[in-house]
């Protein structure tokens, strides 16, 4: 499984705005700008991630959009289903009429919300705050990777 592109770019755009949190608040051209999502599609994501609470915005001197709550209260699954809706692996595992031909005889189908359940939660436990941390490089030690490989040959 997957991403699309959109919900990549919702993350992208989410954790940029994570970082300026409370200082200043952005616009779709500013955070288009910082992360190199290109503005028609930032535009599309902070309309849709307003709509879906996880962004406010105001219009006029001073306007912009900023989290609608602290970083660490939004995750990954809450930024997912908002761009993409339910997190589900297969079509039957949602509400309504599906196109499968097997979906009436299927055995895996009752047991598709465990693996559903799964992902969701693995994504919920990865805040947005986590992903807008600046992450440091483990410094290289000279000779660490001969080591490394003299023990593989080994």
């Amino acid at each position: 499984m997957r991403l699309s592109s959109f919900a990549d770019y919702a993350v992208v755009l989410m954790s940029a705005a994570a970082r300026h949190c409370g200082a200043t608040k952005m616009n779709a051209t500013t955070l288009s700008a910082e992360t190199g999502i290109p503005l028609p599609t930032a535009q599309k994501l902070v309309s849709r991630l307003s709509a879906a609470g996880l962004l406010e915005s105001s219009r006029g001197t001073g306007g912009g959009v900023r989290l609608s709550r602290p970083p660490a209260a939004i995750t990954l699954a809450d930024v997912v289903e908002a761009v993409e809706g339910p997190i589900a692996m297969t079509a039957c595992s949602e509400m309504g009429a599906h196109d499968c031909s097997l979906e009436q005889e299927c055995r895996i189908r009752p047991h598709m919300n465990v693996a559903n359940n799964a992902i969701r939660s693995a994504l919920a436990g990865v805040t947005i705050a986590s992903l807008a941390r600046e992450v440091t490089p483990a410094p290289f030690v000279s000779g660490e990777v001969e080591q490394r490989v003299a023990e593989q040959t080994l």
